[in-house]
């Protein structure tokens, strides 16, 4: 293992391990299991279930009133490989995984899939090794850090303007399809979106589901809901 990277790592998350096998374990990739060191799958199960955990809390503690079907989508994009791949690299990771030299030069010290599992995995390592808290500390230098952000640049557009505008008693959005262009194979449609008595907002799609999801998008960032 990489010692200066895995000493960045350990910088990075606020953590200094007791038991240094479980840092390297969550830095293996199965690549590199196959000669005979055991690798991060284990420990991925078990950072799953602990990043579920805190995400749940976190959303708990600042959404008291949200209703438990307006709470999963937020966890489902606080939780997702990309996310996690996302942290892994602030965590930098990548410079620290053990991989074979088949898997590195295909790239897969910056592959989500790859990333995204390490990050659980170094979530279970720091849980096994310091308890909930170690892992929280992690937790909040990028999911906490992060927190909205992660949820706008994730979260599908039309489901987020219909909970902002339930939220505000502005019933559900309206959508309507105001022109259809372009050949068959190549259409282009043209939609607006209508919330309440607030000023429509139209966009344009190679399909009728692209054109409303970029219409919702474009009343988010108006309104400031969305500020990215």
């Amino acid at each position: 293992m990489n010692s200066e990277a895995a000493n960045a790592v350990e910088q990075a998350v606020g953590h200094q391990f007791t038991d240094r096998s479980l840092l390297e374990r969550a830095l293996t990739h199965a690549s590199f299991s196959q000669t005979g060191v055991r690798d991060l799958e284990r420990l991925e199960f078990l950072g799953d279930r602990v990043l579920g955990l805190l995400t749940a809390e976190e959303l708990w503690r600042c959404y008291p009133d949200l209703p438990e079907g307006q709470l999963a989508p937020r966890l489902n994009a606080l939780v997702r490989k990309e996310t996690c791949a996302e942290a892994a690299r602030s965590f930098g990771l990548g410079k620290a995984l053990r991989m074979s030299a088949g898997e590195e030069k295909t790239g897969g010290r910056d592959k989500d899939a790859i990333l995204g599992d390490a990050c659980e995995a170094l979530l279970g390592a720091l849980y096994v090794d310091g308890g909930l808290a170690a892992a929280k500390g992690a937790y909040d230098r990028f999911w906490g850090a992060n927190f909205t952000h992660l949820m706008e640049g994730h979260r599908d557009a039309k489901t987020a303007l219909q909970e902002w505008a339930q939220e505000r008693g502005h019933g559900t959005p309206r959508y309507q399809e105001l022109d259809r262009e372009g050949p068959d194979h190549a259409p282009v449609f043209t939609i607006a979106v209508e919330v309440g008595d607030l000023k429509r907002e139209t966009a344009r799609g190679s399909s009728k589901q692209a054109a409303q999801m970029e219409a919702a998008k474009t009343l988010l960032r108006r309104e400031g809901v969305w500020t990215s």
